[in-house]
This record gives structure tokens, sequence and C-alpha cells, in this order.
């Protein structure tokens, strides 16, 4: 009968959801479970602040904030939540607030969005709403919060322009030990003086002096007291919603719950959504029916009893960590006791981010049995108990051993039984445990490897008596080391035991080559290090005493952070007027807080609007057999399906060869090139249908995917360049020494946090096309269209308002989606919307290039070059695009920084069967860099001399003459060097490593110090004509000003920096020049934003524009000496003089010729270069590979900054990206050609943890640029390899940690240098031992 109840319960038609979004009643009435809160709130309520970077919860920048009624607790709860993947019809009775809730420009702004802001928190901007919304959230929990909170809260938010310092010090501002400045103490407002434009004062120049006052908690807005009544006065009630495809069921109790899995035993139970709404909405999978349990109170408490605790399968693990320190916090429980609290506090504290944290379940984390769950080893090793209910049968309970996840995502479970409950067991006295994980990043990342480890000894005795070990990522479930458990039984915990548990994993875990996950090595290294530091937890233990120096864990987030310090002081006197050379903020710094600021995809639907899904090929070298469209033809929805035969111009286009086409034909080259598209009414409709076209293929052999395929097929696009300075090869024969190596550079991701996409619009006459875009290159969009359509460019209007971070992926490969977009809006008439997934974009647009490099190198006895052989290659993939362009760049910069008399250059782009890599910031100079510097360091170590002395004496002069023929005029790098050690104390800190290192045997320490030399211009031979740019400036009758330039906005600053140009020309306010966007309507003929060279190009270009005008107004201004701006402007109108101008701009004296073949390159390929130098020290965890940057020290040249924030801004933000192409971020492709690394999920770039504990920065003085607008120099790219030092002083550290281990102390690492490769070239007896 209860049953039949339960049907009847749920066989009322949908429920009317109601939900406030900031502060305003939305009633809907036909909610559907397959939309998120974040396409409600973009697509039909048009609050597009809030944004979609990865729809898997990965990066943050769709964060909003959750605020609901708890009626156990009578409070109100507020808490971030993922808007990508929490469902529409998850937020019943809740508040949301998003960015556009808490402050706009126009109505004032919240604390949060104004000092973010104010501290040049933002560039691209594009993350910023989900950062402020994060930090929102906390301080409406805690209006002072510690650094270290503030540092968990953004956990879940990722940023790719700014290396998170600026934000760090906007919201340390908030904390109770730094409220008002991050001066601190000596903040100027204590001084009785005011501000002084010197140092940090300086930074904070603009607007108000500071900010506004104190943050004041009371003024936040109130919960929706309707809403209040509502939760108060009715109860929860079961809720049913019904949509096109999927039915979600939401139960207010345990019985409902039960009967519900009774009647759909194959149903998930979703609480926070942020496993299934992965499955559903990245990898496609559909659940016709979705139960929830987030109203069923019955399991979601924590209950604690005489010998366990009882914690709710519905408890969210912030619930978990807030209550368990509650009881740490307490004295509720003995201390030994606690263990399994502290072991689940520690893995939560890594576990995903506040906005995962806050919603998802323990229930889930067990029940989706992933192998590598960070809770699922404490549950094995502390014998917990699961308890499973079914409506027919009751409660069952299971323990939680060996048998408990029999297979691969398989729970003991039975499909009708919900996981009510788990029963964790209190340690006792005698008995310790401990959890470990490591993982690629440290933040919000899986783990590579987990275990946690428990051993109960006799009293009062080291003899084991109980023991148990559970490791994740070692199998294909979470597993208990039996072999290790059931030999170490009545053993003395002592030294003899680490061998003998190498053997016993041995037998435990017996990993194969090809075990799924890779790194087997690594993780069977890991597992044996896991249990020597949980051997040396347990000796101290035992004794508290003795074993220090081991180090009894490695936490690195518990060291102290300073934010750093930055020289921002103006090199010469401004007059009040001239804002170039100050820290003004980003021109759309507010907007981006408020988000307010528009990208390509916040812009409204247009009426009619279609939507285009790419089919892409699934091999990576096949023929097209066919193409059956039939099912998706009748799917939902459906328009249209395109393909090659639907273009009316030509079907092949390109950068430098035309070898990319719009529509694959009769063969497919990589995986994600296209062969159709699917147009639709909806984009979940379009989607669907895509997946619905099958495509027949043929495999072709051979499938080349990697450097080493390539040389082994001599696959080369030609031609093979060479760079040949007098007879390398002679000279060998006289040098004293002589190597040889060779070294692997990983690709890596752009990861900008906008995925790429477009709108376009048919005009309807004369076969216009306007395209609201995102790309650096508007006018090669426009070229490219026109070939495809068949038509002349001026019909085709290409307009870029912002972009959400390019980094050179937006440069070219926008032609992947533009040009079938164009298309479809063709054939269609009606305007068609494509927005790449974030897992679309990384496997089809191209990433930065793999290089491979064979070096010889030949030097004195005194460490003196004398001759380089060097072949370089790199991984273009399926299309030439710009590789050939990226390979020269870095043969011409494979010198580095160093004189060498003889060079041998060779060359090689290898085609293959991946997507096409494509420019990233360096543009392959990084490459070139680290390979010249891999071999200084192998001869530094082969002489037992460091490897700045190396550097030093093989170090460029001024007036020498670079390998490509160029001469070096205002050298300052030696100037940078000198300083940078000077500051950075590098002798002092050296002698502190060295003794560090001598009395830790497991823990070391490393430092370098790294120059670097980057040339600024469009550089490779076929591009310089491209070192040009144009401008248009319009004054209006009232003063006010409009400028357009070539160059787009992507965060770096640009328009900003033009703003301040056209300020000092015509000595007005800021406030009265305005740059609308880029379009090709208004400058044509534009180069590429790109090389580092928007600022000196359309600098110059706006610069030319306003002296025109400045000219036709100076009879005038002689005339009325005394007139105002405004005055002279509306007098020059009346007189019929132009206040309109274009302006243009071709970089000079630069040019240069390279006989490929033969090697010869004589010219100036270079306007200048940009010098800098870093320091950066790091600290190893042996044991695991882990490291921290304590410290980085960097000297920059940058010429008379125009705007000391944003420079910066940029080399911060470069460094970081450096730093993570160095060490961090490695994109893993399948033998089948798919790429693995898709979605912030699987590849990790750089979060907040990752930034070095003290960052420190310094512009060289006096050093103005004769070559660039106002004396400033480009500080976009040339900043990224300074992060090297970081892979170099992991390299020093290494070496320590080798000597020790008596191997040699010149050995091979690639980049980057990632856990694992660190770990493996400890080669200690752990590594020897796998």
């Amino acid at each position: 009968s209860k049953m039949e109840d339960s049907v009847e319960i749920w066989s009322k038609s949908s429920d009317v959801l109601i939900f406030y979004i900031n502060g305003v009643k939305v009633v809907e009435t036909s909610a559907d479970p397959e939309t998120t809160l974040l396409t409600y709130l973009r697509k039909t309520v048009g609050l597009t602040g809030t944004k979609l970077g990865c729809g898997e919860g990965g990066c943050g920048a769709c964060t909003v904030m959750l605020s609901k009624w708890d009626a156990e607790t009578k409070r109100i709860e507020h808490f971030s939540v993922n808007a990508c993947l929490a469902p529409l019809v998850s937020v019943h009775k809740c508040a949301v607030t998003t960015v556009e809730g808490i402050g706009s420009v126009k109505t004032g702004l919240h604390a949060v969005q104004e000092r973010i802001s104010k501290f040049h928190g933002s560039q691209c901007g594009f993350c910023t709403p989900g950062i402020v919304m994060s930090m929102y959230a906390l301080l409406r929990n805690n209006a002072t919060p510690s650094l270290e909170s503030i540092e968990c809260a953004l956990q879940g938010n990722l940023c790719r322009c700014t290396g998170y310092r600026p934000i760090l010090s906007a919201f340390q501002t908030f904390t109770k030990l730094n409220s008002g400045c991050p001066m601190g103490e000596k903040c100027c407002r204590n001084k009785n003086q005011g501000c002084k434009e010197s140092g940090m004062d300086l930074f904070m120049w603009n607007r108000s002096r500071l900010y506004s006052p104190q943050y004041d908690p009371t003024q936040e807005p109130i919960f929706p007291p309707e809403l209040l009544m509502l939760c108060k006065s009715e109860g929860n009630s079961p809720l049913k919603f019904v949509g096109e495809r999927v039915t979600w069921y939401q139960p207010t109790t345990l019985s409902q719950l039960t009967q519900l899995k009774a009647m759909f035993p194959n149903a998930p139970i979703v609480n926070g959504n942020t496993e299934i709404g992965i499955e559903t909405g990245v990898k496609g999978h559909h659940f016709p029916v979705i139960m929830t349990s987030s109203a069923v109170r019955e399991i979601s408490n924590i209950k604690i009893e005489e010998t366990g605790i009882i914690i709710g399968a519905s408890c969210t693990l912030t619930n978990i960590k807030t209550r368990f320190l509650s009881l740490i916090d307490n004295g509720v429980l003995q201390e030994p006791q606690q263990q399994p609290l502290y072991a689940m506090l520690e893995m939560i504290h890594w576990f995903a981010g506040d906005q995962v944290r806050n919603v998802a379940v323990i229930g889930g984390n067990i029940m989706t049995a992933s192998p590598i769950s960070d809770l699922n080893p404490i549950f094995m090793a502390c014998g917990a108990v699961a308890t499973f209910t079914a409506h027919s049968t009751g409660e069952r309970k299971v323990k939680m051993d060996q048998s408990f996840f029999p297979s691969y995502r398989k729970t003991a479970g039975l499909p009708n039984e919900v996981l009510t409950s788990i029963w964790i067991p209190f340690t006792h006295k005698d008995e310790y445990m401990k959890a470990y994980t490591q993982s690629k990043r440290r933040d919000d990342d899986i783990a590579i490897v987990n275990c946690t480890m428990r051993v109960r000894f006799h009293p009062g005795t080291n003899k084991v008596k109980e023991f148990s070990a559970a490791f994740g990522g070692m199998a294909a479930t979470t597993v208990l080391a039996n072999e290790v458990m059931r030999n170490i039984l009545e053993r003395e915990w002592n030294e003899d035991l680490i061998d003998e548990v190498a053997l016993w994993m041995q037998e435990d875990f017996p990993l194969k080559l090809d075990a799924p996950g890779g790194m087997v090595e690594y993780r069977e290294a890991l597992a044996l290090s896991f249990f020597f530091k949980f051997y040396i937890h347990v000796k101290h233990q035992l004794s508290k005493s003795g074993f220090t120096q081991v180090g009894f864990d490695f936490h690195p987030n518990c060291a102290p952070k300073k934010i750093g310090k930055f020289n921002l002081t103006a090199e010469h006197s401004l007059p009040p007027s001239d804002m170039v050379g100050r820290p003004v903020p980003h021109e759309s710094s507010q907007e981006h807080a408020t988000g307010e600021a528009k990208y390509y995809d916040d812009l409204p639907a247009f009426k009619d609007e279609l939507f285009m899904c790419l089919v892409t090929s699934t091999r990576a070298h096949a023929k097209i057999l066919g193409v059956d469209t039939q099912d998706a033809t009748t799917s939902t929805g459906f328009v249209a399906y395109l393909d090659h035969s639907d273009v009316p111009g030509s079907n092949n286009i390109g950068c430098i060869a035309h070898d990319d086409h719009v529509f694959a034909v009769d063969e497919v080259t990589c995986v994600g090139e296209v062969i159709g598209a699917v147009v639709a009414d909806t984009e979940i409709h379009a989607r669907i249908a895509a997946q619905k076209v099958i495509v027949k293929y043929e495999d072709i052999l051979p499938k080349i995917l990697t450097i080493k395929d390539a040389i082994e097929h001599e696959s080369y696009y030609k031609p093979i360049p060479k760079i040949v300075v007098n007879d390398a090869n002679s000279a060998m024969t006289s040098c004293d020494h002589i190597l040889e190596g060779e070294i692997n550079l990983a690709g890596q991701e752009h990861f900008y946090m906008e995925p790429q996409g477009c709108l376009v619009v048919p005009k309807g006459e004369n076969s216009e096309m306007e395209i609201f875009a995102v790309t650096q290159n508007p006018t090669e969009m426009q070229d490219w269209v026109a070939e495809v359509l068949g038509v002349d460019r001026n019909k085709i209007v290409v307009r870029v308002k912002r972009i959400g971070g390019g980094f050179g992926g937006k440069e070219t490969r926008f032609l992947v989606f533009a040009n079938p977009a164009l298309i479809a809006a063709n054939k269609c008439g009606k305007p068609i919307r494509c927005v790449l997934t974030r897992q679309e974009d990384m496997q089809m647009t191209g990433q930065r290039h793999p290089f491979y490099a064979k070096y010889k190198v030949g030097f004195t006895k005194e460490g003196k070059f004398e001759a380089l052989i060097l072949d370089i290659f790199n991984n273009a993939g399926n299309s030439e695009d710009l590789s050939s362009a990226v390979l020269e760049k870095a043969m011409l910069h494979s010198d580095h920084v160093y004189k060498i008399p003889n060079i041998h250059i060779t060359g090689y782009v290898c085609k293959t069967n991946i997507s096409s890599n494509t420019a990233f910031r360096g543009f392959g100079a990084p490459q070139g860099m680290l390979i010249a510097e891999d071999w200084v360091w192998r001869v530094a170590t082969h002489l037992g001399i460091s490897q700045e002395k190396v550097g030093e004496v093989n170090m460029y002069r001024e007036g020498d003459l670079t390998h490509f023929g160029q001469k070096l005029e205002d050298f300052h790098l030696d100037r940078c060097w000198k300083e940078c050690l000077k500051r950075s104390r590098f002798e002092d800190r050296q002698l502190s490593v060295e003794k560090y290192n001598a009395a830790n045997r497991w823990r070391k320490r490393g430092l370098a110090c790294i120059p670097t030399k980057f040339g600024i211009a469009f550089a490779d031979a076929g591009g310089l004509h491209l070192n040009q740019a144009g401008a248009l400036v319009h004054v209006y009758k009232d003063g006010s000003v409009l400028v357009t330039h070539g160059g787009t906005e992507m965060g770096q600053g640009l328009h900003t920096k033009m703003i301040q140009v056209v300020g000092r020309c015509f000595g007005i306010p800021l406030e009265r020049i305005y740059i609308s966007e880029n379009s090709t309507s208004t400058v044509p003929n534009t180069s590429a934003t790109a090389a580092s060279t928007g600022t000196d190009l359309n600098g110059m270009a706006v610069k030319n524009a306003c002296e025109k005008i400045l000219t036709r107004l100076e009879p005038l201004k002689n005339q009325n000496p005394k007139m105002s701006w405004v005055e002279i402007t509306m007098k020059a109108y009346l007189e019929r003089i132009s206040l309109s101008a274009t302006g243009f701009y071709g970089t000079p004296e630069i040019g240069y010729t390279w006989d490929k073949e033969k090697g010869l390159c004589v010219g100036r390929p270079f306007n200048y270069f940009t010098y800098g130098v870093a320091t950066s020290e790091v600290e190893l965890d042996c044991l695991t590979g882990d490291h921290i940057i304590l410290q980085t020290d960097i000297v920059m040249d940058v010429g008379m900054s125009l705007n000391p924030a944003i420079d910066i801004g940029q080399i911060e933000g470069a460094f970081t990206q450096g730093y993570g192409l160095f060490t961090l971020e490695e994109p893993l492709l399948l033998n089948n050609g798919h790429l693995l690394t898709k979605g912030p999920g699987a590849y990790k770039i750089p979060g907040f943890g990752d930034s070095p504990r003290q960052f420190n920065v310094h512009f060289l003085r006096n050093a103005p640029n004769k070559k660039a607008v106002y004396s400033s120099k480009a500080s976009g790219e040339p900043p990224l390899f300074l992060a090297s030092s970081v892979f170099f002083a992991i390299k020093n550290a290494l070496v320590a940690a080798r000597l020790d281990n008596g191997l040699t102390a010149d050995f091979r690492l690639d980049s980057p240098a990632t856990v694992e490769r660190i770990r493996m070239a400890c080669g200690d007896k752990f590594t020897r031992q796998v």
C-alpha cells in the first residue's frame, strides 16, 4: 500500500518552481531538469555576468551564491555553487545571487568588486565575476576572513591572465590583520602626510585615494522576506519536474526515496549534481529519470556514538568539515579518537573547490566508486561500515573492505538500494592513522595515488597488532594492500620493515606498463614513499624524538604567504594631466568586476537565431566512406546539415599554406577535423542531432602523432631551414670538451577562460555578413570568410568588442568553426551562433607546439662556448598554420643570451595527424631558449661550476652581433642580471640552500637565476609586412574622443594604454576618451594582435592620428591660448576644421634576408629586444615529487612603462603561465589520436595555491627605449620564459637529492618537470625498488 501511495504522489504533473534571483521572485511553470542554472540565468533572464568557462565545475567562472533557509538550524545559509552544474530545478525555494545582484557601475560597486578593480585584479575579465562571487560568499559567512580561508575559498576558481597576486592583494584587505591597505602599518594614511607618488602608494594612486570605507556586512541585501515566510510556513513537499527528455524527483523522506529507487533502480541519485552533471553536460550521457536526496533530512545528519561517528550519506563535504572542526575544537573527542577526522579533513581540503564541496555529499563520493577517491581509502583503512536501505528489505550493513568495490565504478550496493549512512570507528590509544594524496596540481585536482594507513600496536610496545592500508590509483578500484597487511602483523616497527614492505607491495599491486592512467613506475614509487612517510610519522609518535630531518609531512600551503613587492614609482616628474606612466586601472576593470563587460556570447539572441554544432572526425587518419544524417534530420529542432558541398567559394584556406579545409572532403587527418555541421533551433537540440550523425571510416596508415613518429617516417613540411655561422663541425675538433644531449618539451593548452565561438548575422542584401567574433585577427577572419563565400572583403564586417583571453590561440584557429558558421548563415539566411564547449575547443583548436631537440656543444675548460650544432623539431599537426614561423622564431632565439662563434642549427616542422598547433605566447622563443639553457646547465654541471657563472662568461655585451647578424643596441641585460642577483640576495641564499640540503634528507631546495632576451617584431621571413598598424580618432563637438585602432583587447590592457596615449597627446582626462570595439569597417587591413607588438604598432598609429588633429588645431590654440579643450573643439567644428583623422605606422629600419637552404641570415628581424632576469627558489618533497616556489624575484626591462600596473600584471601573468608550461601542464594524447586532457578536470593550469610564497617584481630604471611609443617596451610575451628559473631551481634541488643517493649530478629532465619526473629523477631506493 505504501508503494501505491508513492505512485500516487509521483503521478502528478510537473510542479511549479519558485525561487528568487537578486531579490526578484521567479515562478517557472515549465522548468526542465536538463536546464542548468547557468543556462537559465544567461539565456532566459539575460544575466550574462555569470560565465560559461568549462561546463564541468572546474574553472569557477560560473560561480553564484545560493541562500536558503535551514529549518533544522533555524538560520539562513549562504554558499557558492557552480551554476554550470546546478540543475535549475535544484534551486526551489532558494535565493540566487549573481554578480549583477551585488553591485553595478551605475548603482555603485560592492567592496569586493571595487577592490579587485582598483588592485588591478582583472585583465581579460572573463573569470572575474566568478572570483568576485566566491569572495562574496565567503564574506557573507565571515566578514573578516584569514588569508588562508580566502585561498581556500578560491580553490575552485582559475585565472589565466593575472598570476593571482593582485587578486590576493585585493582580498587581503578584508582580513583582520590588513583591513585597509596591503602596506599594513606602513600605510601612508598612518603618517599624516597623505599619499606620495612612490612605491606602493603610486599603485593605489587612482580614484579616491584608495577605496571606500571599511566593509560593512550589515549593508548586504536581506534574504527575501516572502521566501523566508514561505520556507517557515510550509514544510518541504515532494517535487516532480518533467522536461523534454528527463523527469526529476525530489522526495522529502527516506521512505519516498527508497520507493523511487524501487521504481527506478537504474536512475542515479544526485545531490550537488557534481558528477552526473559532468556525465550529462560534458560526456553526453542521458538519464531519463534523476532523483535527488537533497531534501531528505534523515540522511543528512552527523551523529556521535561511543565507538564511532555516523555520517549521513547526504551530508555535504562542507558540513562535514564544519562539524568535524567543531568536534575537535570543543574537545568533544579525546585526542586518540580524532585521527579519522583529521584524515578526512586533510582530504576534503584538497578535494575540488568550495563550489563543489558546498553541495557534493559523502554518499556521492562513495557510490561514484572512483578508483582515485580520496575518501574511500580512509573508510576502508579504518573499517568503516556502510548502511544501505531498500524499500522492500530494509537496512543492510556492509563493511567497506576489499569486496565493497567489486569492479571499476561498481559498489556492493544493489540497484534498488539507497546508501543512507556510513559509520567510521574512532581510533584508540596505541593506534595511528594518516591519509596521503598526490596529484599534478596542489589545489582542486584528482589524485594520481592516494592512500590511508592505520596501525595499532600491542599496548606499550612497537609490535604491530593490526595494520591496514588502502590505496587509490593502484588498481581499477580502491584496494587494500593485503600482502602487506598480512605479513606485517606481529612485526616490530623498525627500519627492517621498509625493504620488506616494498617486496610485499609488488605482490599487492602488480601494475602492468600499459595500465590505465600511465605513470606506472611513479605510482609504484609513490605507494612505497607513502609507506615510508607513514613509517616516519608513526616512529615519531612512538618516540617523540629523532627523525626530524625527514619531515613528517609536506604541506606546502602551510608556508606563510607574502603578497610580494613591486616597484611602481614614476621614473620622471609627471604633470598632473599626463596619464602616461601612471598605474591607471584597466579601462574595463569595473565592468569586469560587476559582470557588465560584454563578450560575444553575452549578446542577446537575434530573432530566428539558430545554433550550429560541428560534426568532427573521431579518427586520426582515415578515408570518409559515408556520412549518414537520416537520424539527425528527424531530431527535434533540426534545421539543416552542412558539408563541403555547401561551400560557394573556396573550401581550402590557411595562413602560410592553404592546407586547411572548411569541411573535410574524402579524408580526415586528425581527430576533431570538421566533417560537417548541424544547425538547429537551440543549442541542446543541435548537440543531440549532431550526436546522431554517423560517419563511416576506413583507417589510413601510417598514423603519425608524435615528433618521434614524424622522424621515423620523415614527415616534414618544407623547406627545412638552417642557420649557419662559420663552421661548427670544424670548431668542435679544437674544443676542450664536447657534450651531446637531447630534450623534449611538451605542448601547452591555451586555456583562455572564454571558449571560442562566434555569432554570424546575414544582413539580407548584397551578400553582406556581420560577424561578432572572438579573434585576435579580425582582418584574417574577414579575408578567409570572403574566400569561402566567394565575395569581396568589403561585404564582410568583423567586430570584436573584447576577448576573454587569447594568448595566440585566437589568432588563426577560429577558422575551424567560424567558416562553417558563415556557410550556415549563408545557407539558412538566419543568424547563427556557435559556441565551442571547453572540450571541443581543446580537441580542435590546437596548442603550443611540442618541441624536441638534439644538441652538440663544444666549450673550453673555462666554460666558454665555442660551437653549437642543434637539430630542432616542432610538431605542427595536420596543417602548417603558423608552425614554420614558430620554428623560425625558436631558431632565432636558440642562442638565448649567449655569444657562440660557430653555429649550425637545422629546423624541422613535423607533419602529423593531430589538430594543427598554433601560436601561443612566446611563439617558439621559450622553447628555443629552454633548449639553450638546458645545454648551458649541462656544461656547468660537467665543469662543476654554477649555471650562473657559465652564463656570465658567455653573455652577450653591448654591440655584439647575434647569430642572425643583428647588432645589440641598448643592451640592458647585464644591468638586469646584476640587479636581480643583488635584490634577491642570491649568493647568501645559495649558501642557505646548501646548508638546508645538508641537514635534510628527503626535502631539498634549489635556487636558479635565468635571463631572457626576447625579440620584438613580426620576424618570420614571410611576415615582415605585418609590422604596420592603423587607427581612427574622432573628436566630437563636446571634446569627447572616440578611438578605434587595429588591435584587439584580450586582457593585456591595450585599450587602456591607447587611451593613455591619446590623453597625453590631447592633454585631456582619460574619462573623455573611449574605445568601443575593433572593427574591419573602421580600421582596415590590420595585423593580428600578436608578437607583443600591439602597443608598439597601434600606439604609434594612434599617436599619428592625434598629431594630425593637433596640427589642424594648432592655429586655433595659438589664437586662443586660454580656451579649454572643449571650447577649442567646438570652435574647430564651427570653423569647419576636421576633427577626425586616420593614423598609420610601419616599423622603420626592419628587415632581413635568410637563405634557409644555406643557412645565411643577415639583417634586422627585430625592432628591439626586451630583457629580464628572474631568480627562483623551490623546495621539493623528494618522496612525492611535489614542490613549492618559496620566492621569485624578477627585474624586467620594460623601458619607460606606459602603465606600471598593467606591465606588472603582464609580467606576473606571463610568469605564471610559463610556470605551468615548464612544471605542470602536460597535454596527453591517446594512441588513437584523441586528446586525453580535455577540460579542467584532466588538464591542470596553475591555481591560486601555486603562486610563489613571495613574489617580487622590479622594473629596471633609466632604460628608455627609442624604438617604441613614449620610450616603452613590450611586456606581454618576454617574461614568460623567466618561469624556467623554477624549472632549473627544481633541477638544482634534484642534484642535491641525487648526490645523496649516490647518483651523478648530470641527468636529463624533460619539460614539464611534473611531480612524476621530479620523483623519478631523485633515484632513491624506492624508485629503484619498482
